[in-house]
C-alpha cells in the first residue's frame, strides 16, 4: 500500500534473555522512550496497534496483550488493537497504523512490538514457533524435513527439531541445502553472513550478541542442523520496540523536519502457487518498488529478515538486490557488509541483534529510522537516503505465511 505516514519517534529496549521482567516491564522502556523523542506526550495518541506472537504460550497472556502493556504506561481510552501475525507481528501493526493515518482516520497513533520468549521451561518457546506452520500437518512437515535430512545425509538434522531447537531451523537447514546444490553457494558464503552481522552488532548496544566472529569462529561453532552452526541461527529473545507515527498535516504543525517519511508498506500472505512461480517476497518487493517509483538500486540500507543465514542470502535474491542464485557472491566481495555498496542488518540483524518475533518488525523500523536521520553512531551509512525493511512470519506451504516490505526515505 502507499502511505503518506511519517515515524515521528523511536524507542527500542536492548534485546536479550530478561527472565526477571515481565511483558509490560519490557515494553514499558520502549514506549517511553519513543513518546519522549516524539517530542509529544501520551495525552497525543489518538490510537495504538500492538504486535505480540507467542505471549498466550509463553506467559498466558491472552486477548489484551496491548491493553495490559499499554494501561502499565498510563495509555488508556484510546482504541487499542493487538496483532498477531506470526514473527511478521509488529510490522504488521506498523503497516495497519501507518494506512489509519494515510486514510486520514488519525493524525498521531502509536506501534508496538513486544515479545517475551525466555522461559525456565524451553518448550513453551519451541512451542510457539511449532504453531507457526499449519499444526493439522504438523506431523507430516516434520517427517518431511527428516526425510530431506536423512537423504541429504544431513546427521544433525535428522532428528530433534522442535524438541532442543525451533523446527525453523531445519526449514532454513533445508532451503540452505537446496540452495547449495542449485547454485554452489558454500558453507563459507552462509559463515560470512554471520560474521558481517556479528561485526555490526558489535557497534550496537542494544543488540543481544556484541561479540564480533570471523568466519572461521562461526564454522568452528557447534552444528544445530547441517549447514547451520548456531551463530548461523537466530536465538531466541526478549525485547520491545515502538514508534510513533503522525500525519503529513501534524508533521508540519509541530514543524518535524527530521522525521522519516513513510512511502510504501507492502503487507501479503503467501499462497498455493505453480512451481517456478514468484513467491510473496518477490510479489511484495515489487509492489513496494512500483508504489514508490525507487528500485534496488536506489537502496541506501536495508535491514531484513535473517532469521538464519542462508536467509539473508536467498533474500537479497527475493529483494532484487542481486540475480538469483548470486546472494552468496554480495558476502564474498563485501557488497552487504557497512562500507559497502549496499550495507545489510547494520543493526547486527536477528542473528546478532536477536529475535524476539513479536518486537523484530518494529526494531527494524526503528533502526532504519535512525540511519536516516543520521544517528546511527560507528553504524552509520554515509549519507543514507532510502531504506527497506523485509520482515517475515510463519511458514504454510512453500512459502512465508505472512511477509511485509516497507520502504522508507530520508
Amino acid at each position: 500500500m502507499k502511505m503518506n505516514a511519517y515515524v515521528a519517534g523511536v524507542g527500542m529496549t536492548r534485546f536479550g534473555k530478561h527472565l526477571d521482567m515481565g511483558l509490560k516491564a519490557i515494553g514499558a522502556g520502549a514506549i517511553n522512550d519513543a513518546i519522549e523523542d516524539s517530542g509529544m506526550d501520551k495525552k497525543d495518541i489518538q490510537a495504538a496497534w500492538v504486535g505480540n506472537a507467542a505471549a498466550g504460550l509463553v506467559t498466558g497472556q491472552e486477548c489484551i496483550r496491548g491493553q495490559v502493556v499499554l494501561r502499565n504506561v498510563g495509555i488508556g481510552q484510546i482504541p487499542i488493537i493487538n496483532v498477531e501475525n506470526a514473527c511478521a507481528s509488529s510490522s504488521t501493526a506498523f503497516n495497519q497504523a501507518c494506512a489509519m493515518v494515510t486514510g486520514g482516520l488519525y493524525d498521531v497513533v502509536l506501534a508496538v512490538g513486544v515479545e517475551k520468549l525466555y522461559d525456565v521451561d524451553k518448550r513453551k518457546s519451541f512451542a510457539a514457533f511449532s504453531g507457526a506452520v499449519d499444526v493439522e500437518a504438523l506431523a507430516e512437515i516434520m517427517e518431511n524435513l527428516k526425510k530431506n535430512a536423512e537423504n541429504s545425509g544431513a546427521k544433525k538434522a535428522s532428528g530433534g527439531a522442535g524438541e532442543n531447537r525451533s523446527m525453523f531451523m531445519d526449514i532454513y537447514a533445508s532451503a540452505a541445502r537446496a540452495h547449495m546444490a542449485a547454485y554452489g553457494t558454500t558453507v563459507e558464503q552462509f559463515a560470512g553472513v554471520s560474521a558481517k552481522n556479528s561485526f555490526h552488532g558489535s557497534m550496537n548496544n542494544r543488540a543481544q550478541f556484541t561479540e564480533a566472529l570471523t568466519v572461521e569462529d562461526v564454522l568452528a561453532s557447534p552444528m544445530i542442523a547441517e549447514p547451520l552452526t548456531r551463530p548461523m541461527c537466530s536465538p531466541i529473545g526478549d525485547g520491545a520496540a515502538a514508534v510513533v507515527i503522525v500525519s503529513e498535516a501534524k508533521k508540519k504543525e509541530l514543524g518535524l523536519n527530521n522525521a522519516v517519511r513513510v512511502l510504501s508498506s507492502a503487507l501479503h500472505s503467501g499462497w498455493d502457487r505453480e512451481a517456478g512461480e514468484a513467491g510473496v517476497a518477490e510479489f511484495a518487493t515489487e509492489l513496494a518498488y512500483s508504489e514508490t517509483g525507487y528500485g534496488p538500486e536506489d537502496l541506501s540500507v536495508v535491514e531484513l529478515h535473517d532469521a538464519s543465514a542462508p536467509a539473508e542470502i536467498m533474500a537479497y535474491e527475493s529483494l532484487q538486490i542481486c540475480a538469483k542464485g548470486e546472494g552468496g557472491k554480495l558476502i564474498s566481495d563485501g557488497t552487504t557488509r557497512l562500507g559497502g555498496k549496499l550495507p545489510v542488518n547494520t543493526s547486527g540483524g536477528l542473528l546478532r541483534k536477536g529475535h524476539p518475533v513479536g518486537a523484530t518488525g518494529i526494531a527494524q523500523i526503528v533502526e532504519l529510522t535512525e540511519q536516516l536521520q543520521g544517528r546511527s553512531g560507528k553504524r552509520q551509512v554515509e549519507n543514507a537516503k532510502l531504506a527497506l525493511a523485509h520482515n517475515g512470519g510463519g511458514s504454510l506451504g512453500t512459502d512465508a505465511a505472512a511477509l511485509c516490505i516497507t520502504i522508507l526515505g530520508k
